[in-house]
């Protein structure tokens, strides 16, 4: 991928501010719709996405960071903007402190509510009825309430806040569960006689265990989402933290950060390019994995440019620095995976509108549950209602639904940024999977794209550098592949290249202009036919080119035919494997092409493609992805051109080979930073074993609440007499969420169609 497209993307994209906030106390999903609708709430903002998984949210308008901060803590919860990598060393040093205190936590309630657990089962509990037994269950109660504050006064903070907000979230179930055993447990404790014998019963245990297992889970679940992060960490990684600076003719050693634009930079081998640039002097084999995922080193000589993070092998250069900061390509590389993790697909939104609504029915089903067990349950019926109330407000914690999507998406997005594949957004990320067409462009797409003049037939009177000299005067101001073919032909066999007058271009046919005194037209068949030139004269040997795939330019002078240029195009080396691999996993593959229909239809043979559309103008690209559409077809095009441009917006999914214009890339949902079709083959891949991931863990955390609440509310005491234990249904909470995001993790582990090879 060039500089200026990252660039271009950079600028096109982003016409408001954009902030990235990181969020405290958020502790489910209900709390992100919380934090949605604070931060939609303040004038000027156009769009918000907060990531649950990554605690952190882009917000994008025209407004005040420290207005979108303030809507935030007045929805209870706290934000920080992030700006440099340091806010997010920063933000990370905070995340594994929160995750070290979540683990004393665990640890201090395991201290107490332990032992009473043992103690419980050994029938060892003293009678509350004797003073000494009081005194115990009073000590007792006081060391608990102590671990309330400790291990669980996070919950009841954020029980609180929610209150305050006319919200509930997850606190709000943890904090009522323990806190109604607590002081349960209490008034027993000190009013013993209050109920009959067989509701004597303190749950000092059940709320000391239970907020040990859930700090217990929320410490693992950190830990887990800490690696789903790791493809960021590894590109911002890729930054060198020094340059070589030249000042005043001496070499030095300075701070990445105090390097500015157009200093002078030696780098040497084995180190990383510090920013983008261009040698200046000197050359080298650069390892640009980084960007493209090709392992292949690209020699770099005076001229050419050079991106940050990438590595030097071998020489030493001098480098001048173009683009520093935030607008190297690895900071707007970083920038678009992060907005792409923050973003969500559709079968996010539905988990989403879930569990906003999940919380409140929760407290609905625990009153009734309340309700029924006083009212109808057996005895202790007092010590019934508490139980089966407490469970069902602690397994309900929807915090594994609220995971399923985000998590998977920051895996998802970030392993595809590690093979060279820029996902613009987790829509693109849901939609690649559901692909049944994959239409191909072919020229630069297909083919290397670099195509070079491979014969010239020329008619009396002209002869073949006469025509060639007139083909690369007229092309001069032309930047299409075809014709700096021409030019370069040209120039290799010495011939000088006149001026050329009046230039005008029909897109998809040809071009003309006037050189000296003389019309001329460079163009296909049809264009020739448009302006009434015959070629019955050439018929034979247009056939022949074309049967070997080259394409046949035709030229004519003052309306008289003069000759054909033929020029080819070679497939790249691996295009028919991955046209295979797209093939072997249930697509079908099209060729579309505005070249001949010939050419058109070797190409494709050579790569094993049986649909062919050929001869199509750049208007109709659009129209012919429409057509698939309109059959009902999930349509994806891959394309590198201008031309290409209306038909990757058409798409379902638009890619864009990453060596092709800006404006292609800006059309795109997926840019390949690679020239390589493989790129496409593992962007399918990876979708659809990023929502297979996705509808696994929506599943499981479904299937988890639909049959836990039941169990918990006492559904399976009428048959069978089993009721659920509060301190089982903490720990299968706890166990929900960290299970959710081991899943996701799984992804990390993707390999993609290159690597299998």
């Amino acid at each position: 991928m060039t500089l200026s497209m990252i660039y271009k993307v950079s600028t096109v994209s982003s016409v408001d501010k954009h902030y990235r906030l990181s969020i405290s106390g958020m502790s489910c999903a209900g709390c992100v719709a919380s934090v949605e609708n604070a931060l939609t709430g303040v004038a000027g903002v156009n769009d918000v996405a907060v990531n649950f998984a990554e605690h952190t949210a882009v917000v994008g308008g025209e407004i005040e960071v420290s207005a979108l901060i303030q809507a935030v803590q007045q929805a209870g919860y706290d934000a920080a903007h992030l700006v440099s990598e340091a806010d997010d060393e920063t933000k990370e040093a905070h995340e594994f402190e929160q995750y070290r205190h979540r683990q004393r936590q665990a640890i201090v309630a395991a201290s107490v509510g332990a032992p009473l657990f043992v103690l419980g089962l050994a029938g060892a509990m003293p009678d509350m009825l004797d003073r000494s037994g009081q005194i115990f269950w009073l000590v007792v109660g006081v060391a608990t309430l102590g671990v309330l504050v400790y291990s669980g006064r996070q919950f009841f903070i954020g029980a609180w806040k929610s209150l305050r907000n006319h919200n509930a979230n997850m606190d709000t179930l943890i904090a009522l569960g323990t806190g109604t055993a607590w002081l349960y447990s209490m008034l027993i404790t000190v009013y013993p006689t209050l109920v009959p014998s067989l509701s004597r019963h303190a749950y000092f245990e059940a709320a000391t265990i239970i907020l040990a297992l859930i700090n217990l889970g929320a410490a693992l679940e950190m830990k887990a989402r800490g690696k789903t992060s790791q493809a960021i960490k590894r590109l911002i990684g890729l930054q060198p933290k020094t340059a070589r600076v030249i000042r005043d003719g001496v070499e030095q050693d300075v701070p990445i950060g105090e390097v500015g634009l157009d200093e002078t930079l030696r780098v040497r081998p084995g180190e990383k390019i510090p920013v983008d640039g261009d040698v200046i002097e000197g050359g080298s084999s650069v390892d640009e994995a980084m960007l493209t995922g090709e392992p292949i080193p690209v020699e770099k000589v005076a001229g050419d440019s050079v991106v940050a993070g990438t590595l030097n092998k071998s020489g030493t250069f001098l480098m001048i620095a173009r683009h520093i900061g935030h607008d190297t390509v690895l900071a707007q590389i970083v920038d678009m995976v992060r907005k792409a993790q923050n973003s969500r697909p559709a079968i996010g939104r539905l988990a989403d509108k879930v569990t906003a609504v999940f919380v409140p029915s929760v407290l609905i089903v625990a009153l009734l549950t309340f309700l029924v067990w006083f009212n109808v349950g057996p005895d202790p019926r007092l010590a019934f209602t508490l139980v089966t109330t407490m469970t069902v407000l602690i397994i309900a914690c929807p915090c594994a639904l609220g995971l399923a999507t985000p998590i998977s998406i920051m895996v998802g997005v970030g392993k595809a940024a590690e093979f060279g594949s820029l996902i613009r957004n987790g829509e693109a990320l849901q939609r690649a999977g559901e692909l049944s067409v994959v239409v191909l462009d072919k020229t630069g797409t297909v083919t290397q794209g670099k195509p070079c003049v491979t014969q010239i037939v020329s008619l009396q009177p002209w002869d073949d550098n006469g025509i060639l000299q007139l083909a690369a005067s007229v092309e001069a101001g032309s930047e299409h592949p075809l014709a700096e073919a021409i030019i370069d032909a040209a120039k290799s066999k010495g011939l000088s290249l006149e001026s050329a007058h009046e230039f005008s271009a029909q897109a998809g046919l040809g071009v003309r202009a006037r050189v000296g005194k003389q019309q001329v037209l460079l163009g296909n068949h049809r264009f020739m036919m448009e302006n009434d030139i015959a070629i019955d004269a050439l018929a034979d040997e247009v056939h022949a080119l074309a049967s070997t795939a080259q394409t046949p330019m035709f030229i004519a002078v003052d309306q008289s035919l003069a000759g054909v240029i033929a020029v080819s195009d070679p497939v790249k080396s691996d295009a028919p494997g991955a046209i295979a691999e797209l093939l072997a996993s249930g697509l079908r593959v099209v060729l579309l092409t505005g070249d001949n229909q010939a050419t058109a239809d070797v190409v494709a043979g050579q790569v094993g493609i049986t649909h062919v559309v050929a001869e199509v103008m750049p208007a109709d690209k659009a129209d012919v992805i429409r057509a698939l559409q309109a059959e009902g077809q999930a349509v994806a095009m891959v394309g590198d051109g201008i031309n290409d441009a209306p038909a990757l917006a058409q798409a379902d999914v638009g890619f864009a080979i990453g060596t092709g214009t800006d404006i292609a890339i800006e059309s795109a949902d997926v840019a390949l930073m690679s020239g390589s079709l493989y790129g496409v083959v593992d962007s399918i891949r990876l979708s659809r074993a990023t929502m297979r991931n996705i509808r696994q863990n929506l599943f499981g955390a479904f299937i988890y609440n639909a049959l836990g609440i039941p169990i918990a509310a006492g559904i399976l005491y009428p048959l069978f007499g089993v009721l659920l234990n509060p301190i089982i249904a903490g720990a299968a909470m706890a166990a929900s969420s960290v299970t959710v995001v081991s899943n996701a993790n799984r992804l990390r582990l993707f390999s993609t169609a290159r690597s299998d090879r």
